[in-house]
Protein backbone atom coordinates (compact mmCIF):
# COMPACT_ATOMS: atom_id res chain seq x y z
CA UNK A 1 0.00 0.00 0.00
CA UNK A 2 1.06 2.69 -0.92
CA UNK A 3 0.59 -1.46 0.11
CA UNK A 4 -2.22 -5.02 3.36
CA UNK A 5 -3.54 -8.00 5.19
CA UNK A 6 -4.65 -10.58 7.33
CA UNK A 7 -7.08 -9.09 5.16
CA UNK A 8 -6.30 -10.63 2.74
CA UNK A 9 -4.54 -8.41 0.34
CA UNK A 10 -1.56 -7.23 -0.26
CA UNK A 11 0.16 -3.13 -0.32
CA UNK A 12 1.77 -2.78 0.42
CA UNK A 13 -1.24 -2.90 0.83
CA UNK A 14 1.34 0.89 2.35
CA UNK A 15 2.02 -1.10 1.40
CA UNK A 16 0.14 -4.00 0.46
CA UNK A 17 -1.76 -5.43 2.87
CA UNK A 18 -5.18 -5.40 4.15
CA UNK A 19 -7.31 -7.48 6.39
CA UNK A 20 -10.72 -9.08 6.05
CA UNK A 21 -12.30 -12.45 5.52
CA UNK A 22 -12.66 -13.92 2.05
CA UNK A 23 -16.42 -14.08 2.39
CA UNK A 24 -16.60 -10.29 2.45
CA UNK A 25 -14.74 -9.58 -0.77
CA UNK A 26 -15.15 -10.18 -4.47
CA UNK A 27 -12.97 -10.10 -7.57
CA UNK A 28 -13.30 -8.14 -10.78
CA UNK A 29 -13.58 -9.81 -14.15
CA UNK A 30 -10.80 -8.86 -16.55
CA UNK A 31 -13.42 -7.69 -19.03
CA UNK A 32 -14.56 -4.94 -16.68
CA UNK A 33 -12.78 -1.71 -17.51
CA UNK A 34 -12.19 1.18 -15.12
CA UNK A 35 -14.89 3.83 -15.29
CA UNK A 36 -15.20 7.36 -13.88
CA UNK A 37 -18.55 8.71 -12.70
CA UNK A 38 -17.88 12.01 -14.44
CA UNK A 39 -18.43 12.11 -18.19
CA UNK A 40 -15.85 14.91 -18.48
CA UNK A 41 -13.05 12.55 -17.41
CA UNK A 42 -11.57 9.37 -18.86
CA UNK A 43 -9.01 6.69 -17.91
CA UNK A 44 -5.77 6.18 -19.81
CA UNK A 45 -3.17 3.44 -19.29
CA UNK A 46 0.35 4.68 -18.52
CA UNK A 47 2.03 1.30 -18.11
CA UNK A 48 0.84 -2.32 -17.89
CA UNK A 49 2.89 -5.30 -16.74
CA UNK A 50 4.23 -4.72 -13.21
CA UNK A 51 4.62 -7.62 -10.77
CA UNK A 52 2.43 -7.10 -7.68
CA UNK A 53 3.08 -3.33 -7.39
CA UNK A 54 2.53 -1.70 -4.02
CA UNK A 55 3.52 1.98 -4.14
CA UNK A 56 4.68 4.68 -6.56
CA UNK A 57 6.26 8.12 -6.43
CA UNK A 58 7.16 10.76 -9.03
CA UNK A 59 10.70 11.89 -9.78
CA UNK A 60 9.35 14.39 -12.31
CA UNK A 61 6.86 14.72 -15.19
CA UNK A 62 6.26 11.29 -16.80
CA UNK A 63 8.94 9.85 -14.53
CA UNK A 64 7.64 7.32 -11.98
CA UNK A 65 9.31 5.00 -9.47
CA UNK A 66 7.22 1.95 -8.60
CA UNK A 67 7.76 -0.85 -6.07
CA UNK A 68 7.15 -4.56 -6.61
CA UNK A 69 6.23 -6.37 -3.41
CA UNK A 70 7.70 -9.83 -3.88
CA UNK A 71 10.52 -8.95 -6.26
CA UNK A 72 12.06 -6.49 -3.82
CA UNK A 73 12.54 -4.10 -6.73
CA UNK A 74 12.27 -0.40 -7.45
CA UNK A 75 11.57 0.20 -11.14
CA UNK A 76 11.53 3.38 -13.18
CA UNK A 77 9.01 4.26 -15.89
CA UNK A 78 9.89 7.23 -18.10
CA UNK A 79 7.43 8.49 -20.73
CA UNK A 80 5.51 5.23 -20.48
CA UNK A 81 8.61 3.04 -21.00
CA UNK A 82 10.10 0.75 -18.36
CA UNK A 83 13.86 1.00 -17.94
CA UNK A 84 15.54 -2.35 -18.71
CA UNK A 85 17.06 -2.76 -15.24
CA UNK A 86 15.57 -1.98 -11.82
CA UNK A 87 17.09 0.86 -9.84
CA UNK A 88 17.31 -1.47 -6.85
CA UNK A 89 16.72 -5.12 -6.00
CA UNK A 90 16.98 -6.31 -2.39
CA UNK A 91 16.17 -9.49 -0.51
CA UNK A 92 12.74 -9.19 1.11
CA UNK A 93 10.54 -11.50 3.11
CA UNK A 94 7.32 -11.87 1.11
CA UNK A 95 4.96 -13.87 3.31
CA UNK A 96 1.50 -12.33 3.38
CA UNK A 97 1.80 -8.53 3.67
CA UNK A 98 5.58 -8.48 3.93
CA UNK A 99 7.73 -7.20 1.09
CA UNK A 100 8.76 -3.97 -0.63
CA UNK A 101 6.06 -1.67 0.70
CA UNK A 102 6.54 2.10 0.80
CA UNK A 103 8.38 4.93 -0.96
CA UNK A 104 8.84 8.68 -0.58
CA UNK A 105 11.10 11.05 -2.50
CA UNK A 106 12.73 14.28 -1.41
CA UNK A 107 14.80 16.39 -3.81
CA UNK A 108 17.79 18.02 -2.13
CA UNK A 109 19.91 20.69 -3.82
CA UNK A 110 23.60 19.85 -3.66
CA UNK A 111 25.71 22.64 -5.16
CA UNK A 112 24.09 23.28 -8.55
CA UNK A 113 22.37 19.88 -8.87
CA UNK A 114 19.15 18.45 -7.51
CA UNK A 115 19.92 15.21 -5.64
CA UNK A 116 16.93 12.92 -5.07
CA UNK A 117 16.80 11.11 -1.74
CA UNK A 118 14.61 8.01 -2.00
CA UNK A 119 13.19 6.61 1.26
CA UNK A 120 12.08 2.97 1.20
CA UNK A 121 10.18 0.80 3.67
CA UNK A 122 10.57 -2.96 3.27
CA UNK A 123 10.64 -6.22 5.22
CA UNK A 124 14.09 -7.73 5.60
CA UNK A 125 14.64 -11.39 6.57
CA UNK A 126 16.73 -11.70 9.72
CA UNK A 127 20.36 -12.20 8.66
CA UNK A 128 20.82 -14.98 11.21
CA UNK A 129 18.14 -17.06 9.50
CA UNK A 130 19.60 -16.42 6.08
CA UNK A 131 23.10 -17.29 7.28
CA UNK A 132 21.82 -20.65 8.48
CA UNK A 133 20.45 -21.34 5.01
CA UNK A 134 16.85 -20.78 6.00
CA UNK A 135 14.12 -20.16 3.43
CA UNK A 136 13.34 -16.41 3.29
CA UNK A 137 9.65 -17.33 3.20
CA UNK A 138 9.75 -19.84 6.00
CA UNK A 139 6.64 -19.68 8.17
CA UNK A 140 8.84 -19.42 11.28
CA UNK A 141 11.19 -16.80 9.89
CA UNK A 142 11.59 -13.67 11.97
CA UNK A 143 12.05 -10.38 10.14
CA UNK A 144 12.25 -6.64 10.58
CA UNK A 145 10.59 -3.73 8.81
CA UNK A 146 13.33 -1.31 7.83
CA UNK A 147 13.46 2.24 6.50
CA UNK A 148 16.45 3.18 4.37
CA UNK A 149 17.45 6.36 2.60
CA UNK A 150 19.13 5.98 -0.80
CA UNK A 151 20.71 8.35 -3.28
CA UNK A 152 19.72 8.10 -6.94
CA UNK A 153 22.85 8.16 -9.12
CA UNK A 154 23.06 6.95 -12.74
CA UNK A 155 19.74 5.08 -12.53
CA UNK A 156 20.79 3.17 -9.44
CA UNK A 157 19.79 3.58 -5.80
CA UNK A 158 23.06 3.63 -3.89
CA UNK A 159 24.64 4.59 -0.56
CA UNK A 160 21.89 3.13 1.65
CA UNK A 161 21.55 4.57 5.14
CA UNK A 162 19.49 2.63 7.65
CA UNK A 163 17.25 5.05 9.54
CA UNK A 164 14.81 2.87 11.41
CA UNK A 165 14.13 -0.79 12.14
CA UNK A 166 10.76 -1.89 13.44
CA UNK A 167 9.88 -5.32 14.79
CA UNK A 168 8.20 -7.60 12.27
CA UNK A 169 8.53 -10.58 14.59
CA UNK A 170 7.04 -13.87 13.34
CA UNK A 171 3.70 -12.21 12.63
CA UNK A 172 3.40 -11.62 8.88
CA UNK A 173 0.45 -9.22 8.62
CA UNK A 174 -0.31 -5.61 9.56
CA UNK A 175 3.03 -4.14 8.49
CA UNK A 176 1.61 -0.86 7.20
CA UNK A 177 4.33 0.82 5.18
CA UNK A 178 3.05 4.09 3.74
CA UNK A 179 5.81 6.74 3.62
CA UNK A 180 5.19 10.48 3.28
CA UNK A 181 7.23 13.67 3.22
CA UNK A 182 5.62 16.16 5.57
CA UNK A 183 5.93 19.70 6.96
CA UNK A 184 9.38 20.71 8.09
CA UNK A 185 10.87 18.24 5.63
CA UNK A 186 10.16 15.43 8.10
CA UNK A 187 9.40 11.84 7.10
CA UNK A 188 6.20 10.11 8.24
CA UNK A 189 5.62 6.35 8.18
CA UNK A 190 2.60 4.24 9.04
CA UNK A 191 3.72 1.32 11.19
CA UNK A 192 1.13 -1.43 11.61
CA UNK A 193 0.48 -3.40 14.77
CA UNK A 194 2.38 -6.44 13.44
CA UNK A 195 0.35 -8.57 15.81
CA UNK A 196 -2.62 -10.94 15.51
CA UNK A 197 -6.10 -9.56 16.11
CA UNK A 198 -6.45 -12.14 18.88
CA UNK A 199 -3.29 -11.83 21.00
CA UNK A 200 -1.32 -15.03 21.54
CA UNK A 201 1.17 -13.67 24.06
CA UNK A 202 1.61 -10.80 26.49
CA UNK A 203 3.94 -8.87 24.20
CA UNK A 204 1.76 -9.00 21.08
CA UNK A 205 0.35 -5.57 21.93
CA UNK A 206 2.17 -2.67 23.56
CA UNK A 207 1.16 0.62 25.16
CA UNK A 208 0.96 2.15 21.69
CA UNK A 209 -1.88 -0.29 20.94
CA UNK A 210 -3.76 0.64 24.11
CA UNK A 211 -2.64 -2.40 26.07
CA UNK A 212 -2.87 -0.82 29.53
CA UNK A 213 -0.58 -3.37 31.15
CA UNK A 214 1.42 -4.13 28.04
CA UNK A 215 5.13 -3.60 27.40
CA UNK A 216 6.58 -0.28 26.30
CA UNK A 217 5.99 0.87 22.74
CA UNK A 218 8.53 -0.53 20.28
CA UNK A 219 7.66 1.34 17.06
CA UNK A 220 4.59 -0.68 16.12
CA UNK A 221 0.97 0.49 15.93
CA UNK A 222 1.27 4.16 15.00
CA UNK A 223 2.43 6.91 12.70
CA UNK A 224 6.08 7.68 13.32
CA UNK A 225 7.96 10.84 12.40
CA UNK A 226 11.66 11.55 12.01
CA UNK A 227 13.98 13.97 10.22
CA UNK A 228 15.57 13.33 6.84
CA UNK A 229 18.73 12.45 8.74
CA UNK A 230 16.87 9.79 10.71
CA UNK A 231 16.76 11.76 13.95
CA UNK A 232 13.94 12.47 16.37
CA UNK A 233 11.83 15.58 15.78
CA UNK A 234 11.97 17.84 18.81
CA UNK A 235 8.75 19.77 19.42
CA UNK A 236 5.90 20.15 21.87
CA UNK A 237 3.87 17.40 20.20
CA UNK A 238 6.13 14.58 21.38
CA UNK A 239 4.23 11.96 23.41
CA UNK A 240 7.36 10.98 25.32
CA UNK A 241 11.05 11.85 25.50
CA UNK A 242 11.93 8.16 25.62
CA UNK A 243 12.93 6.46 22.37
CA UNK A 244 11.17 5.05 20.36
CA UNK A 245 8.02 6.58 21.88
CA UNK A 246 9.51 9.96 20.98
CA UNK A 247 8.98 9.08 17.31
CA UNK A 248 5.21 8.64 17.63
CA UNK A 249 3.03 11.31 16.01
CA UNK A 250 -0.08 9.12 16.46
CA UNK A 251 -0.81 5.70 17.93
CA UNK A 252 -3.54 3.09 18.45
CA UNK A 253 -3.43 2.27 14.73
CA UNK A 254 -4.08 -1.27 13.55
CA UNK A 255 -2.95 -1.01 9.93
CA UNK A 256 -2.78 1.97 7.59
CA UNK A 257 -1.90 2.17 3.90
CA UNK A 258 -2.70 5.78 3.15
CA UNK A 259 -2.04 9.24 4.55
CA UNK A 260 -1.64 12.77 3.25
CA UNK A 261 -1.49 16.35 4.45
CA UNK A 262 -4.28 18.79 3.68
CA UNK A 263 -2.70 21.35 1.32
CA UNK A 264 -4.71 24.19 2.90
CA UNK A 265 -4.25 23.48 6.61
CA UNK A 266 -1.24 21.15 6.82
CA UNK A 267 -3.29 18.69 8.88
CA UNK A 268 -2.62 14.98 8.46
CA UNK A 269 -5.37 12.51 7.47
CA UNK A 270 -5.12 8.73 7.16
CA UNK A 271 -6.97 5.55 6.27
CA UNK A 272 -7.09 2.59 8.64
CA UNK A 273 -8.31 -0.98 8.19
CA UNK A 274 -10.44 -2.86 10.67
CA UNK A 275 -10.38 -6.62 11.09
CA UNK A 276 -13.68 -7.30 9.35
CA UNK A 277 -15.56 -4.05 10.02
CA UNK A 278 -15.10 -0.32 10.37
CA UNK A 279 -12.40 0.75 7.96
CA UNK A 280 -11.79 4.40 8.79
CA UNK A 281 -10.81 7.84 7.52
CA UNK A 282 -9.20 9.79 10.35
CA UNK A 283 -8.19 13.38 11.02
CA UNK A 284 -4.79 12.84 12.64
CA UNK A 285 -3.75 15.67 14.92
CA UNK A 286 -0.54 15.42 16.98
CA UNK A 287 -1.00 12.83 19.74
CA UNK A 288 -4.00 11.23 18.00
CA UNK A 289 -5.08 7.87 19.48
CA UNK A 290 -7.07 5.84 16.95
CA UNK A 291 -8.26 3.43 19.63
CA UNK A 292 -6.95 0.05 18.48
CA UNK A 293 -7.10 -2.53 19.91
CA UNK A 294 -9.92 -1.42 22.11
CA UNK A 295 -12.18 0.21 19.54
CA UNK A 296 -12.74 0.65 15.78
CA UNK A 297 -15.47 2.79 14.24
CA UNK A 298 -17.48 5.54 15.93
CA UNK A 299 -16.81 4.57 19.52
CA UNK A 300 -17.80 7.84 21.19
CA UNK A 301 -20.82 8.52 19.02
CA UNK A 302 -22.16 4.99 19.42
CA UNK A 303 -21.27 4.89 23.12
CA UNK A 304 -19.06 1.82 22.67
CA UNK A 305 -15.97 3.53 24.06
CA UNK A 306 -14.60 3.02 27.56
CA UNK A 307 -11.97 5.74 28.15
CA UNK A 308 -10.51 3.74 31.03
CA UNK A 309 -9.32 1.13 28.52
CA UNK A 310 -7.27 3.64 26.55
CA UNK A 311 -3.64 4.67 27.11
CA UNK A 312 -3.22 8.46 27.09
CA UNK A 313 0.49 8.90 27.97
CA UNK A 314 -0.18 11.27 30.86
CA UNK A 315 -2.74 13.24 28.88
CA UNK A 316 -0.53 13.84 25.84
CA UNK A 317 -2.55 11.40 23.74
CA UNK A 318 -6.18 11.94 22.80
CA UNK A 319 -8.73 9.63 21.22
CA UNK A 320 -11.22 10.90 18.66
CA UNK A 321 -13.74 9.13 16.44
CA UNK A 322 -13.06 8.66 12.73
CA UNK A 323 -14.53 11.21 10.34
CA UNK A 324 -15.97 8.38 8.25
CA UNK A 325 -16.23 4.58 8.52
CA UNK A 326 -17.32 1.62 6.40
CA UNK A 327 -19.41 -0.81 8.45
CA UNK A 328 -18.18 -3.68 6.24
CA UNK A 329 -14.48 -3.67 5.45
CA UNK A 330 -13.50 -2.68 1.90
CA UNK A 331 -9.72 -2.76 2.40
CA UNK A 332 -8.88 0.96 2.28
CA UNK A 333 -5.54 1.82 0.76
CA UNK A 334 -4.40 5.26 -0.40
CA UNK A 335 -5.60 8.73 0.62
CA UNK A 336 -4.60 11.69 -1.53
CA UNK A 337 -5.58 15.36 -1.55
CA UNK A 338 -6.09 16.79 -5.03
CA UNK A 339 -3.97 19.95 -4.93
CA UNK A 340 -4.56 20.68 -8.62
CA UNK A 341 -6.84 22.68 -10.93
CA UNK A 342 -6.75 20.21 -13.85
CA UNK A 343 -10.30 18.97 -13.22
CA UNK A 344 -13.51 20.84 -12.41
CA UNK A 345 -13.26 23.27 -9.50
CA UNK A 346 -15.33 20.95 -7.28
CA UNK A 347 -12.36 18.54 -7.06
CA UNK A 348 -9.74 21.11 -6.08
CA UNK A 349 -8.27 20.35 -2.64
CA UNK A 350 -10.75 17.51 -2.17
CA UNK A 351 -9.81 14.04 -0.93
CA UNK A 352 -9.53 10.87 -3.01
CA UNK A 353 -9.55 7.51 -1.21
CA UNK A 354 -9.16 4.04 -2.74
CA UNK A 355 -10.01 0.49 -1.75
CA UNK A 356 -8.58 -2.90 -2.63
CA UNK A 357 -11.54 -5.26 -2.36
CA UNK A 358 -13.92 -3.48 -4.72
CA UNK A 359 -11.60 -1.42 -6.92
CA UNK A 360 -13.40 1.81 -6.01
CA UNK A 361 -12.10 5.36 -5.82
CA UNK A 362 -14.08 7.60 -3.46
CA UNK A 363 -14.14 11.39 -3.44
CA UNK A 364 -14.90 13.66 -0.49
CA UNK A 365 -15.02 17.41 -0.10
CA UNK A 366 -14.28 18.97 3.28
CA UNK A 367 -16.21 21.49 5.30
CA UNK A 368 -15.18 25.14 5.45
CA UNK A 369 -13.09 24.59 8.59
CA UNK A 370 -11.39 21.56 6.95
CA UNK A 371 -12.10 19.46 10.05
CA UNK A 372 -14.81 17.17 8.68
CA UNK A 373 -15.97 15.62 5.43
CA UNK A 374 -18.99 17.08 3.65
CA UNK A 375 -21.51 14.25 3.78
CA UNK A 376 -25.08 14.17 2.53
CA UNK A 377 -28.11 11.94 2.83
CA UNK A 378 -27.62 8.58 4.52
CA UNK A 379 -23.89 9.27 4.94
CA UNK A 380 -24.41 12.16 7.31
CA UNK A 381 -24.13 9.72 10.21
CA UNK A 382 -20.51 9.14 9.07
CA UNK A 383 -21.08 5.42 8.44
CA UNK A 384 -21.49 3.60 5.13
CA UNK A 385 -23.88 0.81 6.06
CA UNK A 386 -24.23 -0.64 2.56
CA UNK A 387 -23.16 -0.29 -1.07
CA UNK A 388 -26.18 1.84 -2.01
CA UNK A 389 -25.19 4.56 0.46
CA UNK A 390 -21.72 4.75 -1.09
CA UNK A 391 -22.96 5.71 -4.55
CA UNK A 392 -22.94 9.33 -3.41
CA UNK A 393 -19.15 9.31 -2.99
CA UNK A 394 -17.91 6.77 -5.57
CA UNK A 395 -15.78 8.63 -8.11
CA UNK A 396 -14.54 5.62 -10.10
CA UNK A 397 -14.83 1.84 -10.09
CA UNK A 398 -13.62 -1.40 -11.69
CA UNK A 399 -9.96 -0.60 -11.03
CA UNK A 400 -9.15 -4.06 -9.64
CA UNK A 401 -7.20 -4.02 -6.39
CA UNK A 402 -5.97 -0.43 -5.92
CA UNK A 403 -2.72 -0.14 -3.98
CA UNK A 404 -1.81 3.53 -4.42
CA UNK A 405 -2.95 6.94 -5.64
CA UNK A 406 -0.83 9.96 -6.46
CA UNK A 407 -1.15 13.37 -8.10
CA UNK A 408 1.51 13.74 -10.78
CA UNK A 409 3.52 16.86 -11.64
CA UNK A 410 1.08 17.29 -14.53
CA UNK A 411 -1.77 17.74 -12.03
CA UNK A 412 -3.62 14.53 -12.94
CA UNK A 413 -4.64 11.70 -10.63
CA UNK A 414 -2.69 8.45 -11.09
CA UNK A 415 -3.92 5.03 -9.95
CA UNK A 416 -1.74 1.99 -9.24
CA UNK A 417 -3.68 -1.26 -9.19
CA UNK A 418 -3.61 -5.00 -9.69
CA UNK A 419 -5.68 -6.48 -12.50
CA UNK A 420 -7.85 -8.45 -10.11
CA UNK A 421 -9.30 -7.76 -6.70
CA UNK A 422 -10.28 -10.00 -3.83
CA UNK A 423 -8.69 -11.49 -0.77
CA UNK A 424 -5.57 -13.52 -0.12
CA UNK A 425 -5.81 -17.19 -1.16
CA UNK A 426 -5.92 -19.86 1.48
CA UNK A 427 -3.25 -22.54 0.96
CA UNK A 428 -5.89 -25.10 -0.02
CA UNK A 429 -7.27 -22.97 -2.82
CA UNK A 430 -6.14 -23.30 -6.41
CA UNK A 431 -3.60 -20.71 -7.48
CA UNK A 432 -5.75 -19.82 -10.49
CA UNK A 433 -8.82 -19.07 -8.41
CA UNK A 434 -9.99 -15.65 -9.62
CA UNK A 435 -11.70 -14.91 -6.31
CA UNK A 436 -8.47 -14.43 -4.42
CA UNK A 437 -4.87 -13.35 -4.74
CA UNK A 438 -1.90 -15.38 -3.62
CA UNK A 439 0.74 -13.22 -1.95
CA UNK A 440 3.41 -15.36 -3.54
CA UNK A 441 2.17 -14.74 -7.07
CA UNK A 442 3.41 -12.11 -9.49
CA UNK A 443 -0.02 -10.59 -9.98
CA UNK A 444 0.17 -8.13 -12.84
CA UNK A 445 -0.37 -4.46 -12.14
CA UNK A 446 -1.00 -1.31 -14.10
CA UNK A 447 -0.68 2.46 -13.71
CA UNK A 448 -3.67 4.51 -14.90
CA UNK A 449 -3.97 8.26 -15.40
CA UNK A 450 -7.29 10.10 -15.17
CA UNK A 451 -7.49 12.93 -17.70
CA UNK A 452 -10.10 15.28 -19.16
CA UNK A 453 -12.04 13.63 -21.96
CA UNK A 454 -11.03 14.86 -25.41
Amino acid sequence: MHWMVSLTLIYAITSLMITTPLSSVFSLEASQQPTIHDNKLSVKTVYDGLDFPTSMAFLGPDDILVLEKNEGTVKRIVNGELLPEPLLKVDVSTISERGMLGIAIEKIRNSSEIQPYVFLYYTEPEPTEKDRGGDSNSKILSARNSIYRYELIDNKLVNPQLFLQLPARVEVAHNGGALLMGPGDNVYVSAGSVSPDKPKSGDDNTLSQNAINGPKADGRGGILRFTQDGKEVEDVHTLSNEYPMSLYYAYGIRNSFGMDFDPLTGTLWDTENGATRFDEINLVEPGFNSGWRHIMGLGEKEKRLDPDKLVDFDGKGKYSDPEFAWEKSVGLTSLKFFDSDKYDERYQNGMFVSDFHNGNIYFFNLNEERTELKLRGDLRDKIANNVDELQEVIFGQNFGGITDLDVGPDGYLYVLSLHQGGGNCRPSEASNDKNCISYDSAVQGVIFRIVPRQ
